[in-house]
């Protein structure tokens, strides 16, 4: 299968010929200066330079050199990156004249994007017309944000009119590293803590939880976070109204300083490439010495920012064109953090090369905790894969199998040492309830749980007893008892809240274990393949029922011999998708790259 990557930016086009299981490239082409003095150069070392007709014409131009070069080679799909899809897209998609319109219509979000990736898209689709043309989104990959992270502190009606919430950027990207991390690692992303620094033109950070994007520095459009070639990053939202009083700049005005004229190529005075800046400031240049120093504080600050919001990190990875070959910078960015056990080697991050062939390079000391990791982005590769799984039928439809919803109450397992605290040495939990899931049961014994604000009693222990005690409540639990639990896997306790815990017995102060648990469906091997999921695959289930439709993303798939199909979700999400006894579910399949494998439920009652 060979794929065609497109990115059209709006000086730029950069194509590649990507087979998607093997990764092997034919041609490549990189065309710049489309604005001015246009140089198409491709891989067999063809270099054309056509007169500048504008950038949408010149952009057409260039594919054009793209389609001749091109002849004899089969073709089988197009894959396009494009910057933003808002609320609308969160995975690769389909092109087509509504998906079109939807890209157009997300523009307000991404002006210095969207429009040139659409025109990009409306060229190649008029040039290949054959064959089907797939987008790719930035913002995809952050679509598992939660809440908390995703909201902006503005008033909730004008952010839901205007579609106002950080959306994350460089999603493609920050998913790539991580699955190759964690290869590297011998883990999978599911099992780590990851933050991963892409460090270009554009810079980002993510905090890659269990293989979830939970936090990550750029917002609503790409402007905010980290300080970036030309786009300043985060500042204080008062210097905006400061700049139009005070230096009497418009918005329009305002806007362009922001994005093309502020981060290092404001601070240094000298552009935005790095490696002229660190040149410079070597030579004793004070302001590209400040420009090193601000970029790189606040890199840091993001990174322990985001070990806290994990509540600590395996691995710290550095990536981009910057991220990839700055010793100086991964350096500056990784020292000070022993407190969170990553140490750096400095031998091994000055000598660090990344190739095809060591695409990843470990520059940690042996005795490190956390892994410092230079990682080689591959964004076209990721394209091409996600392309290709479309181009599979990863997406055809499966209307077998139905999945029972079940709502799960607030509930606890204990182990057995800390049922003899509570119950009294040697006891034996009594079966109040058998449940539908095979030798689970509800125990005829509860207990007390307090928090620092208040208590619940009567929570029911659920039986048979567990390796590792562990509280799940609902988020209205969680602030009526005072407790920040995060969203979690069963099982995955560690670096969770504790609380303390009395029974008829004793009391017993839980270290950890205080969980909201992961949206999941549990199903058997045999229904894993029925479906066409894995153990840990993430999907989405859409609700539809009175009249009402909900969609909850990020549900976790779950497979064992020991399991029966059903979905469980806890109170809140129950009573607010109206779930009534007997609805259910008919699984439906989109994939999408990377160990997270999407896919979608629609259900029905």
């Amino acid at each position: 299968m060979n794929i065609l990557v497109l990115n059209a930016g709006s000086s730029s086009v950069k194509a590649a010929v990507i087979n998607p299981a093997t990764g092997a490239r034919g041609l490549e082409m990189s065309a710049d200066r489309l604005l001015d003095a246009p140089r198409i150069e491709f891989s067999d070392g063809t270099v054309i330079e056509p007169e500048s007709k504008g950038p949408e014409r010149t952009i057409a131009v260039c594919l054009e050199a793209l389609k001749d070069k091109l002849s004899g080679t089969d073709i089988d799909g197009v894959g396009h990156r494009v910057v933003h899809g808002g609320e609308d897209f969160d995975r690769a998609t389909r092109i087509d004249e509504e998906v079109e319109a939807r890209i157009e219509s997300l523009s307000k979000l991404a002006p210095l994007h969207n429009p040139v990736n659409l025109r990009g898209i409306r060229a190649a689709r008029a040039l290949f017309p054959d064959v089907d043309h797939f987008a790719i989104f930035d913002t995809a990959f952050h679509q598992s944000l939660p809440r908390r992270a995703k909201t902006y502190a503005l008033p909730k009606e004008l952010m839901a009119e205007h579609g106002i919430r950080r959306y994350g950027f460089h999603g493609t990207s920050h998913q790539y590293v991580a699955a190759k991390a964690a290869s590297f690692l011998g883990a999978e992303p599911r099992d780590l803590r990851i933050i991963s620094c892409h460090l270009g033109n554009g810079c980002s950070v993510a905090a890659i939880e269990f293989g979830r994007s939970v936090e990550t520095s750029m917002g609503m459009t790409p402007l905010e976070g980290l300080v970036m070639g030309t786009r300043s990053g985060d500042i204080d939202p008062g210097i905006i109204d400061y700049l139009h009083e005070q230096a009497g700049l418009s918005t329009s005005e305002i806007d362009e300083l922001l994005n093309r004229k502020s981060g290092l190529a404001g601070l240094s005075g000298v552009g935005n490439d790095m490696r002229t800046i660190l040149d410079k400031s070597m030579a004793g240049d004070a302001d590209c010495q400040l420009a090193v120093q601000v970029f790189t504080h606040r890199l840091r600050k993001y990174i322990g920012g985001y070990a806290a919001i994990m509540g600590g990190v395996d691995a710290i990875v550095f990536t981009g064109g910057i991220g990839e070959n700055s010793p100086v910078i991964r350096h500056r960015a990784s020292q000070r953090l022993h407190y969170l056990g990553a140490v750096i080697n400095e031998d091994k991050n000055s000598t660090a090369e990344l190739s095809e062939t060591v695409p990843v390079v470990d520059f940690s000391m042996q005795h490190s905790r956390v892994k410092l990791l230079a990682v080689r982005t591959d964004e076209q590769l990721a394209i091409a894969r996600q392309c290709g799984k479309l181009i599979d039928k990863a997406d055809a439809v499966n209307t077998m199998p139905s999945i029972p919803i079940a709502v799960s109450a607030r509930h606890i397992h204990l182990r057995q040492e800390t049922l003899d605290v509570l119950f009294g040495k040697g006891h034996e939990l009594s079966v109040k309830k058998w449940l539908s899931q095979p030798g689970q049961f509800a125990a005829e014994e509860t207990v007390t749980v307090v928090g620092p604000r208040n208590s619940i009693e009567r929570v029911r222990v659920l039986g048979p007893v567990r390796s590792k005690d562990q509280l799940e409540i609902s988020r209205t639990d969680e602030f009526f008892l005072g407790i920040d639990a995060p969203v979690r896997e069963s099982g995955k306790v560690e670096d969770t809240p504790g609380c303390k815990l009395i029974g008829p017995a004793g009391e017993y102060d839980l270290e950890d274990g205080v969980i909201c648990a992961w949206r999941h469906i549990h199903m058997t091997p045999e229904d894993a393949a029925t479906f066409g999921v894995q153990d840990r695959d993430v999907v989405e289930v859409a609700v539809s029922n009175n009249e009402r439709a909900l969609t909850f993303g990020n549900v976790l798939i779950r497979v064992s011999p020991k399991y029966k199909l059903e979905m469980h979700i806890d109170t809140d999400e129950g009573n607010a998708a109206e779930i009534r006894r007997g609805d259910q579910g008919v699984l439906t399949m989109t994939g999408q790259e990377g160990t997270l494998r999407k896919r979608k439920v629609s259900l029905s009652s």
